[in-house]
Protein backbone atom coordinates (compact mmCIF):
# COMPACT_ATOMS: atom_id res chain seq x y z
CA UNK A 1 0.00 0.00 0.00
CA UNK A 2 1.30 3.45 -0.91
CA UNK A 3 1.70 5.49 2.32
CA UNK A 4 -0.20 8.70 2.96
CA UNK A 5 1.55 11.82 4.22
CA UNK A 6 -0.06 13.15 7.41
CA UNK A 7 0.68 16.16 9.60
CA UNK A 8 -0.79 15.83 13.09
CA UNK A 9 -0.69 18.78 15.49
CA UNK A 10 -1.66 19.07 19.16
CA UNK A 11 -1.73 22.36 21.09
CA UNK A 12 -2.75 23.70 24.48
CA UNK A 13 -1.50 24.17 28.03
CA UNK A 14 1.76 22.33 28.60
CA UNK A 15 1.93 19.59 31.20
CA UNK A 16 4.02 16.48 31.85
CA UNK A 17 3.24 13.52 29.61
CA UNK A 18 1.87 15.33 26.56
CA UNK A 19 4.54 14.07 24.16
CA UNK A 20 4.38 10.52 25.50
CA UNK A 21 0.58 10.41 25.19
CA UNK A 22 0.64 11.82 21.65
CA UNK A 23 3.15 9.27 20.39
CA UNK A 24 1.29 6.49 22.19
CA UNK A 25 -1.77 7.40 20.13
CA UNK A 26 0.30 7.21 16.93
CA UNK A 27 1.89 3.93 17.99
CA UNK A 28 -1.44 2.14 17.53
CA UNK A 29 -1.11 2.69 13.78
CA UNK A 30 1.39 1.79 11.04
CA UNK A 31 3.33 5.07 11.01
CA UNK A 32 6.84 6.12 9.91
CA UNK A 33 7.81 9.42 11.56
CA UNK A 34 9.47 11.88 9.15
CA UNK A 35 9.75 15.09 11.16
CA UNK A 36 8.91 16.39 14.64
CA UNK A 37 8.74 19.92 15.99
CA UNK A 38 7.76 20.94 19.52
CA UNK A 39 7.62 24.51 20.81
CA UNK A 40 6.66 25.81 24.25
CA UNK A 41 6.01 29.54 24.69
CA UNK A 42 5.44 30.31 28.34
CA UNK A 43 2.97 27.53 29.25
CA UNK A 44 1.53 26.94 25.76
CA UNK A 45 2.73 23.91 23.80
CA UNK A 46 2.51 23.11 20.11
CA UNK A 47 3.65 19.67 18.98
CA UNK A 48 3.61 18.76 15.28
CA UNK A 49 4.52 15.38 13.80
CA UNK A 50 4.87 14.69 10.08
CA UNK A 51 4.64 10.99 9.19
CA UNK A 52 3.76 8.45 6.54
CA UNK A 53 0.66 6.41 7.33
CA UNK A 54 -0.22 2.98 6.02
CA UNK A 55 -3.81 2.33 6.95
CA UNK A 56 -7.04 4.12 7.77
CA UNK A 57 -6.61 7.89 8.17
CA UNK A 58 -10.03 8.16 9.88
CA UNK A 59 -9.01 5.70 12.59
CA UNK A 60 -5.78 7.61 13.18
CA UNK A 61 -7.65 10.91 13.36
CA UNK A 62 -9.94 9.44 16.04
CA UNK A 63 -6.92 8.25 18.06
CA UNK A 64 -5.29 11.70 17.94
CA UNK A 65 -8.57 13.46 18.82
CA UNK A 66 -9.18 11.19 21.82
CA UNK A 67 -5.62 11.66 23.09
CA UNK A 68 -5.95 15.44 22.81
CA UNK A 69 -9.30 15.51 24.62
CA UNK A 70 -7.89 13.42 27.46
CA UNK A 71 -5.16 16.05 27.86
CA UNK A 72 -7.57 18.99 27.58
CA UNK A 73 -5.88 20.08 24.34
CA UNK A 74 -6.82 20.72 20.72
CA UNK A 75 -5.68 18.68 17.73
CA UNK A 76 -5.62 18.84 13.95
CA UNK A 77 -4.83 16.12 11.42
CA UNK A 78 -4.05 17.13 7.83
CA UNK A 79 -3.80 14.41 5.18
CA UNK A 80 -1.86 15.05 1.95
CA UNK A 81 -2.22 13.31 -1.38
CA UNK A 82 1.30 11.91 -1.49
CA UNK A 83 3.92 10.58 0.94
CA UNK A 84 6.31 13.00 2.64
CA UNK A 85 9.34 11.28 1.15
CA UNK A 86 10.95 12.84 -1.93
CA UNK A 87 9.95 16.37 -0.87
CA UNK A 88 11.62 18.97 -3.12
CA UNK A 89 12.75 20.93 -0.06
CA UNK A 90 14.95 18.00 0.96
CA UNK A 91 17.31 18.95 -1.86
CA UNK A 92 17.81 22.42 -0.40
CA UNK A 93 20.51 23.40 2.07
CA UNK A 94 19.75 24.29 5.67
CA UNK A 95 21.17 27.40 7.30
CA UNK A 96 21.07 28.99 10.74
CA UNK A 97 19.87 32.58 10.54
CA UNK A 98 20.48 34.59 13.72
CA UNK A 99 18.57 37.87 14.04
CA UNK A 100 19.61 40.28 16.81
CA UNK A 101 17.93 43.56 17.66
CA UNK A 102 17.49 46.04 20.48
CA UNK A 103 14.55 45.75 20.31
CA UNK A 104 13.14 43.33 17.73
CA UNK A 105 10.21 44.98 15.96
CA UNK A 106 7.51 43.00 14.10
CA UNK A 107 7.90 45.15 10.99
CA UNK A 108 11.62 44.44 10.79
CA UNK A 109 11.07 40.71 11.31
CA UNK A 110 8.45 40.80 8.55
CA UNK A 111 11.04 42.26 6.17
CA UNK A 112 13.54 39.54 7.09
CA UNK A 113 10.94 36.82 6.56
CA UNK A 114 9.98 38.33 3.20
CA UNK A 115 13.61 38.35 2.01
CA UNK A 116 13.80 34.66 2.92
CA UNK A 117 10.63 34.00 0.94
CA UNK A 118 11.96 36.02 -2.03
CA UNK A 119 14.73 33.45 -2.63
CA UNK A 120 12.34 30.49 -2.48
CA UNK A 121 13.47 29.53 1.02
CA UNK A 122 11.32 28.33 3.90
CA UNK A 123 11.62 28.86 7.64
CA UNK A 124 11.46 25.51 9.40
CA UNK A 125 11.85 26.64 13.02
CA UNK A 126 12.15 29.85 15.00
CA UNK A 127 13.66 29.78 18.50
CA UNK A 128 14.19 32.62 20.98
CA UNK A 129 17.85 32.76 21.97
CA UNK A 130 17.81 35.75 24.31
CA UNK A 131 16.00 38.80 25.59
CA UNK A 132 18.99 40.56 27.20
CA UNK A 133 21.22 42.45 26.54
CA UNK A 134 19.49 42.24 23.17
CA UNK A 135 16.65 40.17 21.79
CA UNK A 136 17.74 37.43 19.39
CA UNK A 137 16.06 34.70 17.38
CA UNK A 138 17.50 31.69 15.61
CA UNK A 139 15.78 30.43 12.47
CA UNK A 140 16.48 27.19 10.66
CA UNK A 141 16.01 28.09 6.99
CA UNK A 142 15.97 25.69 4.06
CA UNK A 143 17.09 27.48 0.90
CA UNK A 144 17.80 26.30 -2.66
CA UNK A 145 20.69 28.81 -2.91
CA UNK A 146 22.44 29.64 0.42
CA UNK A 147 24.67 32.23 -1.28
CA UNK A 148 21.68 34.17 -2.52
CA UNK A 149 20.02 33.79 0.89
CA UNK A 150 23.04 35.37 2.57
CA UNK A 151 23.16 38.21 0.03
CA UNK A 152 19.47 39.03 0.51
CA UNK A 153 19.81 38.97 4.30
CA UNK A 154 22.86 41.27 4.18
CA UNK A 155 20.61 43.77 2.43
CA UNK A 156 17.84 43.09 4.95
CA UNK A 157 20.23 43.95 7.79
CA UNK A 158 21.01 47.28 6.13
CA UNK A 159 17.31 48.00 5.59
CA UNK A 160 16.14 47.10 9.09
CA UNK A 161 19.13 47.97 11.29
CA UNK A 162 19.11 44.44 12.68
CA UNK A 163 22.21 42.26 13.01
CA UNK A 164 21.72 39.14 10.89
CA UNK A 165 24.13 36.21 10.74
CA UNK A 166 23.86 33.29 8.32
CA UNK A 167 25.79 30.07 8.88
CA UNK A 168 25.52 26.60 7.32
CA UNK A 169 23.73 24.10 9.50
CA UNK A 170 25.45 20.92 10.62
CA UNK A 171 28.16 19.64 12.90
CA UNK A 172 30.78 22.12 11.69
CA UNK A 173 28.87 25.02 13.22
CA UNK A 174 28.69 23.28 16.60
CA UNK A 175 32.38 22.37 16.58
CA UNK A 176 33.89 25.83 17.20
CA UNK A 177 36.53 25.48 19.93
CA UNK A 178 38.84 28.52 19.95
CA UNK A 179 37.96 32.23 19.96
CA UNK A 180 40.41 35.08 19.28
CA UNK A 181 39.53 38.66 20.14
CA UNK A 182 41.07 41.93 19.08
CA UNK A 183 41.59 44.19 22.10
CA UNK A 184 41.23 47.90 21.33
CA UNK A 185 37.59 48.83 20.59
CA UNK A 186 36.64 45.14 20.83
CA UNK A 187 37.52 43.61 24.20
CA UNK A 188 37.89 47.12 25.61
CA UNK A 189 36.08 50.35 24.79
CA UNK A 190 39.26 52.38 24.40
CA UNK A 191 42.15 52.67 21.96
CA UNK A 192 44.99 52.27 24.43
CA UNK A 193 47.51 54.12 22.28
CA UNK A 194 45.22 57.14 22.10
CA UNK A 195 44.90 57.15 25.90
CA UNK A 196 48.70 56.97 26.19
CA UNK A 197 49.01 59.80 23.71
CA UNK A 198 46.66 61.95 25.73
CA UNK A 199 48.81 61.38 28.78
CA UNK A 200 51.91 62.33 26.75
CA UNK A 201 50.26 65.48 25.39
CA UNK A 202 50.28 64.29 21.76
CA UNK A 203 46.69 63.13 21.54
CA UNK A 204 45.66 64.93 18.38
CA UNK A 205 48.69 63.81 16.39
CA UNK A 206 48.35 60.15 17.38
CA UNK A 207 44.55 60.05 17.01
CA UNK A 208 44.81 61.24 13.41
CA UNK A 209 47.32 58.51 12.57
CA UNK A 210 45.20 55.86 14.39
CA UNK A 211 42.07 56.73 12.47
CA UNK A 212 43.80 56.53 9.10
CA UNK A 213 45.44 53.20 10.00
CA UNK A 214 42.21 51.57 11.23
CA UNK A 215 40.43 52.70 8.08
CA UNK A 216 43.08 50.93 5.99
CA UNK A 217 44.56 54.14 4.58
CA UNK A 218 48.04 53.65 6.08
CA UNK A 219 50.42 50.72 6.45
CA UNK A 220 49.88 49.51 10.00
CA UNK A 221 53.52 48.85 10.92
CA UNK A 222 54.75 52.22 9.72
CA UNK A 223 51.89 54.03 11.40
CA UNK A 224 52.40 52.16 14.67
CA UNK A 225 56.11 52.98 14.79
CA UNK A 226 55.30 56.62 14.07
CA UNK A 227 52.74 56.78 16.87
CA UNK A 228 54.96 54.98 19.37
CA UNK A 229 57.82 57.36 18.67
CA UNK A 230 55.59 60.16 19.96
CA UNK A 231 55.22 58.35 23.30
CA UNK A 232 58.90 58.64 24.21
CA UNK A 233 59.34 59.96 27.75
CA UNK A 234 56.33 58.28 29.35
CA UNK A 235 57.20 56.32 32.49
CA UNK A 236 56.20 52.88 33.74
CA UNK A 237 53.97 54.68 36.24
CA UNK A 238 52.17 56.29 33.29
CA UNK A 239 51.75 52.88 31.63
CA UNK A 240 50.31 51.36 34.79
CA UNK A 241 47.91 54.25 35.29
CA UNK A 242 46.63 53.96 31.71
CA UNK A 243 46.38 50.17 31.93
CA UNK A 244 44.31 50.31 35.11
CA UNK A 245 41.89 52.89 33.68
CA UNK A 246 41.05 51.00 30.48
CA UNK A 247 37.37 50.01 30.31
CA UNK A 248 36.11 46.60 29.27
CA UNK A 249 33.40 46.58 26.61
CA UNK A 250 29.95 45.87 28.14
CA UNK A 251 29.39 42.13 28.12
CA UNK A 252 33.10 41.27 27.85
CA UNK A 253 33.27 39.42 31.16
CA UNK A 254 30.11 37.49 30.33
CA UNK A 255 31.45 36.66 26.87
CA UNK A 256 34.74 35.23 28.13
CA UNK A 257 33.27 33.48 31.18
CA UNK A 258 30.56 31.78 29.14
CA UNK A 259 32.93 30.51 26.45
CA UNK A 260 35.48 29.23 28.95
CA UNK A 261 32.84 27.38 30.97
CA UNK A 262 31.60 25.83 27.72
CA UNK A 263 35.10 24.52 27.02
CA UNK A 264 36.38 27.04 24.48
CA UNK A 265 39.96 28.31 24.40
CA UNK A 266 39.73 32.12 24.52
CA UNK A 267 42.46 34.69 24.01
CA UNK A 268 43.49 37.99 22.47
CA UNK A 269 45.62 39.03 19.52
CA UNK A 270 46.33 42.74 19.56
CA UNK A 271 48.12 45.33 17.49
CA UNK A 272 48.44 47.15 20.82
CA UNK A 273 50.74 46.40 23.70
CA UNK A 274 51.64 43.58 26.06
CA UNK A 275 51.30 45.75 29.17
CA UNK A 276 47.58 45.99 28.29
CA UNK A 277 47.00 42.35 27.35
CA UNK A 278 48.82 41.15 30.49
CA UNK A 279 46.14 42.82 32.62
CA UNK A 280 43.28 41.02 30.89
CA UNK A 281 45.00 37.65 30.72
CA UNK A 282 45.14 37.80 34.53
CA UNK A 283 41.78 39.49 35.08
CA UNK A 284 39.68 37.36 32.73
CA UNK A 285 41.67 34.13 32.83
CA UNK A 286 42.47 34.20 29.11
CA UNK A 287 44.25 31.19 27.61
CA UNK A 288 46.65 33.08 25.33
CA UNK A 289 47.71 36.53 24.12
CA UNK A 290 49.89 38.16 21.49
CA UNK A 291 50.73 41.88 21.29
CA UNK A 292 53.57 44.35 20.74
CA UNK A 293 56.10 45.17 23.46
CA UNK A 294 57.10 48.74 24.17
CA UNK A 295 60.79 49.25 24.90
CA UNK A 296 61.30 50.66 28.39
CA UNK A 297 64.77 51.60 29.63
CA UNK A 298 65.31 52.69 33.23
CA UNK A 299 61.57 53.09 33.70
CA UNK A 300 61.11 55.34 30.65
CA UNK A 301 59.46 54.57 27.29
CA UNK A 302 62.02 54.97 24.50
CA UNK A 303 59.55 55.34 21.64
CA UNK A 304 60.57 52.01 20.08
CA UNK A 305 59.04 48.54 19.85
CA UNK A 306 60.86 45.33 20.69
CA UNK A 307 60.73 42.41 18.27
CA UNK A 308 58.43 41.78 15.33
CA UNK A 309 55.30 43.87 14.92
CA UNK A 310 51.91 42.20 15.39
CA UNK A 311 50.30 43.78 12.35
CA UNK A 312 47.57 42.65 9.96
CA UNK A 313 49.37 39.50 8.68
CA UNK A 314 50.89 39.04 12.14
CA UNK A 315 47.43 38.73 13.67
CA UNK A 316 46.50 35.95 11.24
CA UNK A 317 49.82 34.21 11.98
CA UNK A 318 49.11 34.42 15.71
CA UNK A 319 45.68 32.85 15.18
CA UNK A 320 47.24 29.96 13.28
CA UNK A 321 49.94 29.58 15.94
CA UNK A 322 47.46 29.39 18.81
CA UNK A 323 45.15 27.05 16.88
CA UNK A 324 48.09 24.71 16.29
CA UNK A 325 49.16 24.96 19.95
CA UNK A 326 45.74 23.86 21.18
CA UNK A 327 45.21 21.29 18.41
CA UNK A 328 42.23 23.12 16.90
CA UNK A 329 41.63 23.13 13.11
CA UNK A 330 41.22 26.63 11.67
CA UNK A 331 37.70 25.66 10.60
CA UNK A 332 36.83 25.44 14.32
CA UNK A 333 38.12 28.91 15.22
CA UNK A 334 36.31 32.23 15.61
CA UNK A 335 37.92 35.67 15.27
CA UNK A 336 36.30 38.92 16.43
CA UNK A 337 37.63 42.37 15.56
CA UNK A 338 36.78 45.90 14.50
CA UNK A 339 39.46 47.31 12.18
CA UNK A 340 41.16 46.85 8.84
CA UNK A 341 44.19 45.23 10.50
CA UNK A 342 41.88 42.39 11.61
CA UNK A 343 40.91 41.42 8.05
CA UNK A 344 43.50 38.65 7.56
CA UNK A 345 42.71 37.17 10.98
CA UNK A 346 38.97 37.07 10.34
CA UNK A 347 39.47 35.58 6.88
CA UNK A 348 41.75 32.86 8.31
CA UNK A 349 39.25 31.86 11.00
CA UNK A 350 36.40 29.44 10.47
CA UNK A 351 34.02 32.26 11.42
CA UNK A 352 34.97 35.93 11.24
CA UNK A 353 32.80 38.39 13.20
CA UNK A 354 33.04 42.15 12.66
CA UNK A 355 32.15 43.88 15.95
CA UNK A 356 31.01 47.51 15.57
CA UNK A 357 33.51 47.53 12.77
CA UNK A 358 34.87 49.80 10.09
CA UNK A 359 33.39 49.19 6.62
CA UNK A 360 36.56 47.53 5.30
CA UNK A 361 36.25 44.78 7.90
CA UNK A 362 32.48 44.37 7.59
CA UNK A 363 32.95 43.63 3.90
CA UNK A 364 35.50 40.89 4.66
CA UNK A 365 33.75 39.30 7.66
CA UNK A 366 31.33 36.37 7.62
CA UNK A 367 28.92 38.35 9.76
CA UNK A 368 28.69 41.63 11.67
CA UNK A 369 27.36 42.62 15.08
CA UNK A 370 26.68 46.31 15.56
CA UNK A 371 25.26 46.43 19.09
CA UNK A 372 27.64 47.71 21.81
CA UNK A 373 27.53 44.49 23.86
CA UNK A 374 30.27 41.94 23.31
CA UNK A 375 28.15 39.09 24.69
CA UNK A 376 25.72 39.44 21.76
CA UNK A 377 28.41 37.66 19.71
CA UNK A 378 27.53 34.55 21.76
CA UNK A 379 24.17 34.43 20.02
CA UNK A 380 25.88 34.31 16.63
CA UNK A 381 27.52 31.11 17.89
CA UNK A 382 24.09 29.68 18.76
CA UNK A 383 24.63 30.07 22.50
CA UNK A 384 21.34 30.98 24.18
CA UNK A 385 20.52 33.28 27.06
CA UNK A 386 19.79 30.19 29.17
CA UNK A 387 23.30 28.88 28.39
CA UNK A 388 24.75 32.22 29.47
CA UNK A 389 22.82 32.13 32.74
CA UNK A 390 23.92 28.57 33.45
CA UNK A 391 27.55 29.51 32.82
CA UNK A 392 27.18 32.43 35.25
CA UNK A 393 25.99 30.13 38.03
CA UNK A 394 29.05 28.90 39.96
CA UNK A 395 27.12 25.81 41.05
CA UNK A 396 26.13 25.00 37.44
Amino acid sequence: MEPTSVLATISGRDRPGVTASFFAALAAHDVDVRDVEQVVIRDRLILAVLFDLRGDASALRNSVTQAARALGMESEVAVADSPSTHRPADRASRSHVIVIGHPLRPGALSQVAQRITDVGASIETVTQLSTEPAASLEMIVRAPDPVELRARLVRAAEETGLDIAVEPAGLRRRAKRLVVLDVDSTLIQDEAIDVLAGRAGVGDEVAAITERAMAGQLDFEASLRARVSLLAGLTTADLHAVRDDLRLTPGARTFVRTLRRLGYQVGVVSGGFTFVTDRFVDELGLDFAAANELEVVDGVVTGRILGAIVDRPGKASALRRFAEKFGVPLSQTVAVGDGANDIDMLEAAGLGVAFNAKSALRDAADTAVNLPYLDTVLFVLGISGDDVQEAADPSG
